[in-house]
This record gives structure tokens, C-alpha cells and sequence, in this order.
């Protein structure tokens, strides 16, 4: 058989691809990306966002089957056969990326409202894979995983993490809520370039576990810890002020997300170019002294 793939994440290796491509190969099939001039005899389709253009929109796609998938496709609940899901990635499909990439775990246990993860997959976070079904002595590896220290086997899982020896990219962050005496010291094993967190619940009080991590934490003050805070989804501007005041006091880097951002206001669109910029955030005390019409 012929294999088409196509995925509109373009800064980011599709994982999904990977696989069916290292599937199809090993069965002898031909596997290439997406062109719309050829014909094959199935076409893979992997969507992650909602907001972009479907192959179909530049050209019609010459094929015999085509297969849709991903959250960026509306009620898709798509999910790999065992045989796909745990095979080696075909990292060869983005030469020009060079790290492992993969989940030790799925499924989230906070189900929150903005986020689709605990819907899609489970509101649990179970263990689906060891580090060495997608690991095999790569320099960096890129984790996946929408909350790791919610799963029970989490200690096991970081601790394979540190003895890879590779640095880690924690992509989604940890649950700082989560961090604990019994964790911590793996945590600390790990070699990660920048850390990061979230506070999205102004009305949730995360000082104490902000407070614990920066306390024990072996990263120097030049890896100042990042902590996404969640604007615009039933927040005042006085609870995003306070979340960016109490992280920077604490020693951590906050960075504005804002839901929604077309039609945010505007003093939440300028508080995020305010803390985003860290050349003006460091150099501006308060956010009623950040003047944008300056430089």
C-alpha cells in the first residue's frame, strides 16, 4: 500500500504519525507525507486545533481511504490499535528534530473546563508506557504528559526519567499541588533546562506549594521556574495583578495566557505584553507604571 500522512502542527513532530508510519513500514508498506499531486491508496489525517485549515482546503486529496483524527477534528475519538500505540516512533518522518518524544502516562484527574485532556482521555492519570517504547539514547527528551505526578506509579516513571541521563522537557509542566517531601528529591534528580508550572484558579491558594518547591528545589537562580497564569476565564484583573505579584516576589518567572485572547480586554491583552516581555517586566516594578506608547 500507498501511505499519505498529514498533520497541521508544523513546529511539532506528530506522535500519532510516527507511529502509523513506523507500523506501515515495518509491514512494507510505502509511507511519505501528504502530496496532493499523488494518489494513494489511504491518507491519515491528524488535526490538533480546531483553528486550522484542513488538507482539503488547498487541494482535493487523490485516495482510496482517508482517515480523519486528532481534537482538532470535533467528536474525534480516534485511538491507536495496542500493536501502533506501543511501536518504536518513525523518527525519521521530522528529520529535523531530535529528540524522544512520547507519554509515560494519559489522562488528568482536574478536569478542568478550559482543557480538553480529561475528556479525551480519562480523568485518572494511568501509566500507558515505559520510557523505552520511545527513548532509545536520544540527547533530550520531550514528555508529553498532562499531569505525570497524578499517576500512582509516578515515582517509578521519574525515576527512569533521571537514569536516562538525557534532559528532560516536562512540555506540559508538573502539578505543583502534587510536588511532595517523597517526590521532590526525584524531581531533583532530573536534568531540566527551565521548569514550569500553572496557577489558573485565582481562587485557588497555591503559596505554600510555590513557596515549598522554591525552597527545595536544586535549580539555581539563573533557571528561574516558569508558572503559567490563566487569564480572562472568570478572573478579575486584581487576582491576574496578584498571581503575577505574589510568583515574581517568590522568585518564579509568571507568564500571562490569556482564554479567548480576541476578545479579552484590553488592560488583560497589556498585562500580558507587560509580563511576557521580561526585558520591560523586570525593568517595571507595577503594572500601573508600564506605559506600552514608551519604546
Amino acid at each position: 500500500m500507498k501511505i499519505g500522512l498529514w498533520s497541521d502542527a508544523h513546529n511539532f513532530p506528530n506522535l500519532v504519525l510516527m507511529k502509523l508510519s513506523a507500523y506501515h513500514k515495518v509491514i512494507g508498506d510505502q509511507v511519505e507525507m501528504l502530496c496532493h499531486l499523488n494518489h494513494y491508496d489511504r491518507v491519515y489525517c491528524s488535526k490538533t486545533f480546531d483553528f486550522t485549515d484542513s488538507p482539503e482546503t488547498y487541494a482535493a486529496i487523490r485516495a482510496d481511504e482517508i482517515l480523519y483524527g486528532g481534537t482538532g477534528y470535533q467528536n474525534s475519538k480516534v485511538t491507536l490499535p495496542s500493536e501502533i500505540e506501543h511501536i518504536y516512533p518513525d523518527y525519521s518522518l521530522f528529520p529535523s528534530y531530535t529528540q524522544a518524544y512520547g507519554f509515560l502516562t494519559r489522562g488528568c484527574p482536574r478536569a478542568c473546563p478550559f482543557c480538553v485532556v480529561s475528556k479525551k482521555e480519562g480523568n485518572k492519570s494511568m501509566q500507558v508506557a515505559d520510557l523505552h517504547e520511545f527513548w532509545h539514547g536520544q540527547k533530550e527528551i520531550k514528555l508529553l504528559d498532562a499531569n505525570l505526578l497524578a499517576c500512582e506509579n509516578h515515582e517509578q516513571l521519574l525515576t527512569q526519567l533521571a537514569a536516562s541521563g538525557a534532559w528532560i522537557d516536562v512540555t506540559q509542566g508538573f502539578d505543583i499541588r502534587l510536588v511532595t517531601p517523597d517526590n521532590m528529591p526525584l524531581i531533583n534528580h532530573l536534568k531540566i533546562r527551565s521548569m514550569h508550572f500553572a496557577w489558573d484558579n485565582p481562587c485557588e491558594d497555591l503559596i505554600d506549594q510555590f513557596q515549598y518547591f522554591i525552597t527545595h528545589t536544586t535549580m539555581t537562580k539563573h533557571q528561574r521556574p516558569a508558572v503559567y497564569v490563566l487569564t480572562n476565564f472568570g478572573s478579575s484583573h486584581e487576582q491576574d495583578l496578584y498571581r503575577v505579584y505574589r510568583l515574581r516576589k517568590l522568585g518564579y518567572d509568571p507568564y500571562i495566557m490569556i482564554y479567548d485572547k480576541p476578545h479579552a480586554p484590553r488592560e488583560t491583552r497589556l498585562l500580558q505584553r507587560w509580563v511576557n516581555n521580561k526585558i520591560i517586566f523586570r525593568s517595571t516594578e507595577r503594572f500601573e507604571e508600564y506605559n506600552p506608547k514608551v519604546g
